[in-house]
């Protein structure tokens, strides 16, 4: 509800520049009338209660707010490192960090984080597989031709 909706629901459903309903004479002064008496008391408690409210919102959030920063970034291969930056300074820079504990930092934190980091882990997780079966043919044949050197 608005100042303004808030004043015309106190308010008199009359018009100001309406007669009020006891006639006014010469005699008796604009301000004696009950209905001015009514509406000046009225008027002031709602205009002193407004400035109140407002600055009771704005200091509680203020005071509640710390400001951190952690960027986790990972490679292509799986390599993973951490930044934390505290009010704007920068506290740690390229802590390495290893895949599994980030993989369980994200299921902590939720789901959607979770299956989009598992996806990353897991496309590296099969380049290195993949790197791993070419060494090891490559292995075999350095091995095959070691024996026939000796042999």
């Amino acid at each position: 509800m608005t100042e303004e909706q808030s004043s015309t629901e106190t308010a008199p459903a009359q018009p100001e520049s309406a007669p009020s309903p006891v006639a006014q004479t010469a005699d008796t002064p604009a301000a004696d009338t009950p209905a001015a008496d009514a509406q000046a008391p009225a008027a002031q408690p709602a205009a002193e209660e407004a400035p109140k409210k407002k600055t009771r919102k704005s200091s509680a959030k203020k005071t509640r707010t710390v400001e951190l920063t952690l960027t986790v970034t990972g490679t292509a291969d799986g390599e993973w490192q951490a930044d934390l930056m505290h009010a704007g300074k920068r506290v740690v820079q390229g802590l390495p960090i290893a895949a599994s504990a980030v993989s369980k930092a994200a299921a902590e934190l939720h789901q959607d984080i979770s299956e989009t980091i598992e996806a990353v882990i897991n496309q590296a997780r099969q380049q290195h597989e993949a790197k791993l079966a070419e060494l090891e043919a490559e292995v075999a044949r350095v091995r095959k031709a070691l024996a026939e050197l000796e042999g």
